[in-house]
């Protein structure tokens, strides 16, 4: 079950270190990158997007700074604090909004239908079960529209080789099948690791998967923050591997996050 309390307190005070750490990672730029060129890829001019868990709402700033309507929700009180000071140094209230909201209350959101949902980073992982969500996007979506969700899945091979060093409840963490308490600044919050084949299923008929790839299986995930320092040409290559494997299957199953878009109808 999600526990409001502990999330809003958790990302409340990540948002105040988020937006630096996230500059300065050449990995965590890469990774954006790459998912803000598949949203873009999906969207006509002027289209509307719906961000859930958006943050700090540094990728909602992106969007709306190229011309398009957005509007972000996020449960955590901090994380809209941070979003309306990034809508305010814009001065683009009129397509630039936001809301505090569960992404499991979607039927409160404002502004309704959307050209693309859009979740990155893993912040859907803190419900056990994604057709919470998943329900509401058939009013939420116009038809033709697409939900570009970035999610974390249950194997990551840089996770799994930290047992070599000792590291065995990090290696096995994804595993475990009741999710896991992660360390959010302090609070605890329960994350679940979903597969492909849970995603897929949590999605009603009506959807179809038209792009699915893995970020960070090949190159290092963010955590491993040294490595891009001490390894900068090797961090640059395996990027590159990611980018070209990183769609194809059996690999567009594994890393650190997988990037799934799903179209409505059409």
């Amino acid at each position: 079950m999600l526990d409001l309390n502990a999330v809003d307190l958790g990302f409340s005070r990540k948002a105040q270190v988020y937006d630096a750490y996230c500059e300065n990672h050449p990995v965590i730029r890469w990774a954006r990158q790459i998912i803000r060129s598949e949203v873009l890829r999906r969207l006509q001019p002027g289209a509307s997007i719906l961000e859930l868990n958006a943050g700090t709402g540094a990728d909602a700033a992106y969007f709306a700074s190229q011309g398009y309507r957005v509007h972000a929700t996020d449960i955590a009180s901090g994380m809209i604090a941070a979003i309306q000071n990034k809508i305010e140094t814009l001065h683009a209230d009129s397509r630039f909004t936001a809301q505090q909201l569960s992404f499991t209350d979607l039927h409160r959101v404002q502004g309704t239908p959307y050209d693309l949902v859009f979740s990155n980073f893993g912040g859907l992982n803190c419900i056990p079960d994604l057709r919470a969500v998943t329900r509401h996007l058939q009013t939420i979506l116009k038809p033709g529209g697409c939900a570009v969700w970035v999610i974390m899945p249950p194997v990551c091979p840089w996770e799994l080789i930290q047992s070599l060093r000792g590291r065995l409840r990090m290696a096995v963490r994804r595993l475990h099948p009741r999710g896991v308490l992660a360390n959010i600044e302090g609070a605890r919050v329960r994350t679940w690791y979903f597969t492909p084949r849970q995603v897929r299923r949590a999605f009603l008929p009506q959807f179809r998967l038209v792009h699915q790839r893995s970020l960070s299986l090949f190159c290092p995930p963010s955590f491993m923050d040294g490595f891009p320092q001490r390894f900068p040409r090797l961090t640059q290559r395996l990027m590159r591997l990611d980018e070209h494997l990183g769609a194809r299957p059996p690999f567009n199953a594994w890393g650190d996050f997988v990037l799934y878009t799903f179209q409505h109808g059409h």
